[in-house]
């Protein structure tokens, strides 16, 4: 496993992959949530509160002490952190089904840094593949509670020559 974010776990297929259901699978790297990014989210889709963009109000009157990223943002970065986590060998096609749940426990500061675990809720045969149920932690380094949870659902494909799961 990548414990602790050391590197990119590497599923030889999708049996292995069914095979780690309840376990958590992987860890990803830590990223730097820094203004410039909250920023150029608020800029992409128009969600300008103050509390996201306003560094010197936000320091005032927010009961966060500073600006926050926008809980869409931090949603936002899921295959961002799953790429850099996990790679399943031997797919064709991998189709990003949607989110059963997400919640944000706790408010992620400017400047922070996060990392996911990604823990296999389900794995179920469908045809011609597998359909994956995960849940995504996203944790704040030094942080008491996840800034988002998130469980998401994808199906997988196996490419010519890689079996498929029965």
């Amino acid at each position: 496993m990548n414990e602790g974010g050391c590197g990119v776990r590497v599923i030889e297929n999708l049996q292995t992959l069914a095979s780690l259901k309840s376990q958590e699978v992987a860890v990803s790297e830590w990223l730097t949530v820094d203004q410039e990014r909250i920023d150029e989210f608020a800029q992409a889709t128009g969600d300008w509160q103050w509390i996201h963009v306003d560094v010197e109000r936000a320091r005032r009157e927010s009961p966060f002490g500073g600006t926050v990223a926008h809980g869409f943002l931090t949603l936002s970065l899921l295959p961002y952190l799953s790429e850099r986590a996990l790679r399943i060998e031997g797919l064709r096609l991998t189709v990003n089904c949607g989110l059963n749940r997400v919640r944000f426990p706790a408010p992620l500061p400017a400047g922070s840094r996060i990392r996911a675990r990604f823990t296999l809720l389900a794995a179920d045969p469908i045809e011609g593949g597998l359909e994956a149920q995960w849940r995504a932690s996203f944790e704040r380094e030094g942080g008491q509670k996840p800034v988002c949870v998130a469980e998401s659902v994808a199906r997988y494909y196996p490419g010519p020559g890689n079996a498929e799961i029965s």
